[in-house]
This record gives C-alpha cells, structure tokens and sequence, in this order.
C-alpha cells in the first residue's frame, strides 16, 4: 500500500518544497487540487518527477459550492466544466482518480432531488473519464447524503461504469458507522482512500493515533481482505507549532497503520 498526502497538509512557500517535503518524509504521492491551464499541469507534473513524488489523485473544488445536487442548471453546469477540469489535471499529471462530493442535501435539496440530479450529472462525466481512463471517486463526506454502506454501494452500481468508484473516507465515517463495516460492504468499488482521525466519545477530528478512537487494526484487516493496495491519502491540517516535524509524525503513524502496529 502507497502512502499520500493532501498537498493541504504540507507547509512551504512553494509547490517544490512541498513535493520535496512530501519526499523527506516518506510520502509516495501527493494529491493535488484541480490545475486551470495545461502549462500549470504540465509544470507540476514536471516539479513531482524531478522531487520523485507521484501525483495519486485530484480533488475538485466546486462540488461544495456549485454542487451536482443544486436545482439550478446553471450552478451544476459550474461543477461538470470543474469536473472536466479536474479529469483533464489528472490525465496530464498522471494520476488516475478524480474526487468528487457527489450531492449536497440541504434545507433547498431533498435527499431524492439529490439523488436523482447528481446521478444524471455524473452520467454526462463518465463518458469523459473513461475515454481518459480515469475514475470518478465518490467520497463519503458530511454532505447528509449516501447515508449507509449499502446504499452507496448501489449509487455506484446504478451508473453502471467501472469508471465511478468510492474514494472512502476513514475518519469522515466514525460520526455515524464503522470504517471497518463500510469497507467490507464496498469492496472492490473503493479505489482512494483519506485518512484523518476521530475521537467518537467527543465527536472531533484528531491526528491519526493520539486521542483517536478509530480501530486502525480493524480497518487494515478490511483492507486486506478486500484486496485493497493502493493509495492511503492522509486529509491533516498542518500543525501550527511544527509543521515540518507534524508531517514527519503523519508518516510515521501511517506506517503502524499500514503494518499492523497500532
């Protein structure tokens, strides 16, 4: 299993000492955000390969604010041309995966609104991604949406494509279920996966090991037996008083996690 980063969790003043930084710690890859222009992709691309750091994945940007769910035409088109954005970043780049928040369920959305609109917005994407060879991964997030591991599992069975996949998110899932559950239920649709902690006795994000309540043991043995051995993604905010010596302390927990030790 390969070990990322988000490149939000990574202090320097620049793209390069972030990468490098990445390097020194024992990162594989770093996630990137969405690039605007081909020189920009290319450029970044260049700087990953000269610090040896590879570029996993990318995340969308719009999904919160112009969200697949919304009922106006005109925000969701604002999200497919981010999403076309996004994929044409991760062919340049290299990565393979998109991250995209499916729906956002609101006091303006209703959960069935959301279902159906997101699901008909993604169909249009699919026939890019895959003449691109690449997925779109559906995250779990706070988003009052694909509540259970069941019907997640059928959300992505429903688009009937290879090229939508779940980007699985350990930590965002404590506050209501058990990542070690939902990853048996989602099996081989998982191709990413985030990592951050969560203390459910105070309902709070933590770093990976110290005061979080996440069995990281349980969640390996799912991994494992789903035959999961790609990319662990670690979502961390910088630490404020060391911020170098913080990401040097996310690899090392990562390594107990992926070995079994903690």
């Amino acid at each position: 299993m390969k070990k990322g980063i988000c490149i939000g969790s990574l202090p320097g003043a620049s793209t390069e000492e972030r990468f490098q930084l990445a390097k020194k710690a024992g990162f594989d890859g770093v996630e990137i955000g969405t690039l605007g222009s081909g020189t920009e992709r290319v450029e970044i691309k260049q700087l990953a390969t000269d610090c040896g750091i590879e570029l996993c994945s990318v995340m969308n940007g719009k999904h919160w604010s112009h969200p697949l769910s919304d009922a106006d035409p005109a925000v969701r088109d604002v999200c497919h041309n981010a999403m076309l954005d996004s994929l044409a970043t991760a062919e340049t780049i290299g990565a393979d995966a998109v991250l995209l928040v499916a729906a956002v369920v609101n006091h303006k959305t209703t959960y069935e609104d959301a279902y159906q609109r997101s699901q008909e917005e993604i169909r249009r994407l699919i026939p890019t991604a895959k003449e691109k060879g690449l997925t779109i991964a559906i995250e779990n997030v706070w988003n009052k949406f694909l509540l259970s591991p069941i019907e997640f599992s059928r959300y992505i069975d429903e688009l009937e494509s290879d090229a939508v996949t779940a980007y699985f998110d350990v930590g965002n899932i404590v506050a209501y279920g058990f990542p070690q559950h939902w990853i048996r239920s989602l099996g081989s649709r998982i191709s990413k996966v985030h990592v951050k902690g969560f203390n459910a006795n105070e309902h709070r994000f933590t770093y990976l090991i110290e005061d979080c309540t996440i069995d990281w043991n349980a969640v390996m043995t799912s991994l494992n037996d789903i035959g999961y051995d790609d990319y662990m993604t670690a979502e961390l905010p910088v630490g404020a008083d060391d911020p170098e010596g913080t990401v040097h302390q996310i690899s090392e927990d990562m390594s107990r996690i992926i070995a079994g030790e903690v």
